[in-house]
């Protein structure tokens, strides 16, 4: 199985209990005999960060402080589009490490070497990313654990080699069960500041329109992975054998010869495994060239604009569907995370004005204002 989010949890239960599996009252797991053996890798080689299992106490992080409309606003203003990595991701990392530290020092200030107040301003003074920033994080918090390095939360294996196969199954099941007891843990109540501070983004961010794919990515991984009994299950099947860990970086070769894929990756160099079957468990890139959908192709045919990456470009004020030199279609609309525009209903909160919510609306104003128009027109 290639990828290591969502896709793969559904999976695993329909290939586990769906197939007459069941866990004990000791939470062991009791194969039916009907399941196939899994083998997991993906780029990351772990699974998404489990839910967080405690609620918020106290203060919240004045969110947006260093990603809000403001800097959006500048970074829409440029006259070349902003790039990600250089424009765009240092804002967001200093957004989240503010989000981070703002609830390290107000909920554990016993871990801390300033007060919060000298902290907050020499931290708004320093360059994201800058030798300032970095030593001002050091000097202030003692514990390397208790620092923000968002590279290695999006790397846990980067640099990891396991010794045996066996090696990099005990490796990765102290990963997932170090995973869950953090997540469930409010002593370390910084990360649900940072899942706060995702959020903030997120709702800042679609206004930029297509920014690439890693963001999504990274924001799944972090925000929207499986609920701590699904890990724990996790960690059941792979007792059982059932669930074998590839590692990071994994490559599938199809052998045609012998009707067989060849699964290879960095954790654990030099090993090669065989399965007769390739499940995906990734979303497809997006594509209108070589769309499979009868609208969405006779649409790229008529004209429709996509990006090199496949996205369906719309214009971000409305969703209205931009079509070669001829800019914004007046009465045609596209939703969704295979646009420009994208962005995710799921992540859509109760008693937020998501911005699903918010993109959903400027399509319903703009077709119902030309509604009215033609209306006004007939009459």
């Amino acid at each position: 199985v290639r990828g290591f989010g969502l896709a793969f949890i559904d999976l695993m239960v329909l290939l586990t209990e769906g197939r007459g599996g069941s866990y004990g009252a000791d939470g062991e797991y009791r194969p039916s005999g009907q399941e196939p053996v899994l083998y997991v890798g993906s780029r990351r080689g772990v699974p998404y960060h489990s839910k967080i299992g405690y609620t918020w106490r106290g203060e919240r992080p004045p969110l947006p402080r260093f990603f809000g409309p403001e800097q959006i606003d500048e970074l829409l203003a440029r006259p070349v589009p902003p790039d990600f990595r250089r424009d765009i991701w240092p804002l967001i990392e200093k957004e989240l490490g503010f989000a981070h530290y703002h609830q390290l020092f107000s909920a554990h200030p016993a871990r801390t070497a300033v007060d919060w107040p000298d902290f907050e301003e020499k931290y708004a003074a320093a360059d994201p990313g800058s030798p300032e920033l970095d030593a001002l994080v050091a000097a202030s918090v003692p514990d390397p654990v208790d620092r923000l390095d968002l590279d290695a939360f999006d790397h846990p294996l980067q640099g990891v080699r396991f010794p045996s196969y066996d090696a990099l199954q005990d490796g990765l099941r102290g990963y997932i069960t170090a995973d869950l007891d953090r997540r469930h843990d409010p002593a370390h109540s910084q990360d649900l500041a940072v899942f706060l501070g995702v959020l903030s983004v997120y709702g800042q961010v679609t206004r930029l329109g297509d920014i690439g794919t890693w963001w999504h990515g990274f924001f799944s991984y972090l925000a929207s992975g499986p609920p701590g009994p699904r890990l724990r299950q996790l960690l059941a099947l792979s007792r059982a054998g059932v669930v074998r860990f590839l590692g990071a970086d994994i490559a599938v070769d199809a052998d045609e010869a012998d009707g067989v894929f060849r699964a290879s990756g960095a954790s654990l160099p030099g090993e090669r495994i065989e399965a007769r079957a390739l499940v995906e468990a990734r979303l497809p890139d997006p594509t209108l060239e070589r769309t499979r959908s009868p609208l969405l192709l006779a649409l790229h045919q008529d004209g429709a604009e996509a990006t090199a990456a496949g996205l369906l470009v719309v214009d971000p004020a409305d969703g209205r569907i931009v079509e070669h030199g001829a800019g914004p279609h007046p009465r045609r609309f596209a939703l969704g995370p295979h646009t420009t525009a994208r962005s995710g209903g799921a992540f859509a909160r109760p008693g937020t004005n998501a911005p699903a919510f918010r993109q959903n609306d400027a399509a319903a104003r703009t077709a119902l204002a030309f509604l009215r128009d033609l209306s006004l027109v007939r009459t």
